[in-house]
């Protein structure tokens, strides 16, 4: 099969003991990048990645708007996540909360994820940095095998967005 991406990976980095950092280059301008990111029926092509289908994807983009998306993966299991915009600045940056609904004291891990679109050219490089409690918080999502299912999601993201042209 052909390599469709042509940005290659991400590159998922530890600044702090806190943050994880997920930064990737996409070919495709960045309101294009937005739009997949932002649109509910967009969003649900992309984020489960190869690992299950998209069940719902509920995005109420604004300031203390809630979202909530929840895939049905391989072998049947439902995987949720929801959170809270904070600030959006349309084609810019997002900053929202996010919890693994699957947690066991969901709302009291809450991280904080800011997103930002930056365009070079045609490209644009798009940057998730993830804040949480701790350094054990921080090891548990990373150790949970977040990065495979990223790296697929963020892949079609990019097929995606080049494919709104």
């Amino acid at each position: 099969m052909a390599e469709t991406t042509s940005s290659g990976s991400a590159r998922l980095t530890l600044p702090t003991d806190e943050q994880i950092l997920i930064t990737r280059e996409f070919d495709a301008p960045k309101h294009l990048v937005y739009r997949a990111y932002t649109e509910p029926e967009l969003v649900s092509r992309w984020w489960p990645g190869r690992r299950g289908a998209m069940k719902s994807a509920e995005i109420d983009l604004r300031p203390g708007g809630a979202w909530r998306y929840v895939m049905i993966a391989h072998g049947g299991f439902e995987v949720a996540f929801h959170g809270e915009f904070r600030e959006i600045v349309p084609d810019e940056r997002i900053v929202n909360t996010e919890v693994y609904e699957g947690a066991p004291d969901p709302d009291a891990g809450a991280a904080l994820v800011t997103v930002t679109f930056a365009q070079h050219g045609e490209r644009t490089t798009l940057t998730l940095l993830t804040e949480v409690s701790g350094k054990d918080v921080r090891d548990m999502i990373v150790e949970s095998g977040m990065e495979g299912g990223m790296q697929e999601g963020m892949d079609l993201l990019e097929e995606l967005a080049r494919s709104l042209r």
